[in-house]
């Protein structure tokens, strides 16, 4: 059985490829700055190949996703990517893998955005509720509670997160549309950002008290991943 979801999970590298479109690459980080002189040139849009006739397996492989991960953590949940940082062979492919375990009783992959990739997720094992928000001006969320089996896709951009809503682990597997498709935790980049935010900035768009902005600045924010 165990075989089966692990075959239901890889599955999805085949869904995501149908991502891709004929039109400007996707960038693979945050920003690239252009340049006039290449001399200066330190970082191009993904990573500089190697000889072909020197690849070998290894450069396309990875083990130990079925591995349960510890969740003994503050948000309960715990996410083991398999990008181009893993699989070098990923490179130009625009596909990528993760693994997401959750705690009984409420492990949460929380609020987060993916800026370069269109999500997939196939629950295993477990009972999780998912979901996502549209963008400005509805925000609308849209949920689902999902069983082992079911899928749920999460738009390029759109905040969205997992929770466990039973009473034991669960375990899910994620295809995205991007061999880097990067992660921004909602709560972690707003109140956990290096140097922190000006305050009044956060109390007048949360309406919060500064008390409450601060003492949330100042907390530990866990990451996942």
């Amino acid at each position: 059985m165990k075989g089966a979801h692990f075959l239901l999970a890889l599955s999805l590298l085949a869904l995501a490829s149908s991502f891709a479109c004929a039109s400007d690459p996707s960038p693979l980080q945050d920003f690239c700055v252009a340049i006039n002189d290449p001399k200066d040139g330190v970082f191009v849009n993904g990573k500089f190949c190697k000889d072909p006739m020197l690849a070998k397996a290894e450069d396309f492989f990875y083990s130990g996703l079925n591995i349960p991960r510890n969740t003994s953590n503050p948000v309960g949940s715990t996410v083991t990517p398999v990008n181009v940082a893993q699989i070098p062979g990923l490179n130009t492919l625009g596909i990528s893998l993760v693994r997401i375990d959750y705690a009984p009783n409420g492990g949460l992959n929380p609020p987060h955005t993916h800026p370069r990739a269109t999500e997939i997720l196939v629950v295993v094992e477990g009972t999780l509720y998912v979901g996502f928000v549209t963008s400005n001006p509805e925000n609308r969320l849209i949920t689902k509670v999902l069983y082992p089996g079911d899928v749920f896709v999460f738009p390029v951009g759109l905040i969205h997160f997992q929770f466990n809503v039973g009473k034991t682990s669960a375990v899910a597997f994620a295809a995205l549309s991007s061999q880097n498709p990067g992660v921004i935790t909602i709560a972690n980049a707003v109140f956990g950002s290096k140097p922190t935010i000006n305050p009044d900035v956060l109390v007048k768009a949360f309406q919060l008290d500064k008390n409450v902005v601060k003492d949330l600045q100042s907390k530990f924010w866990w990451a996942n991943n």
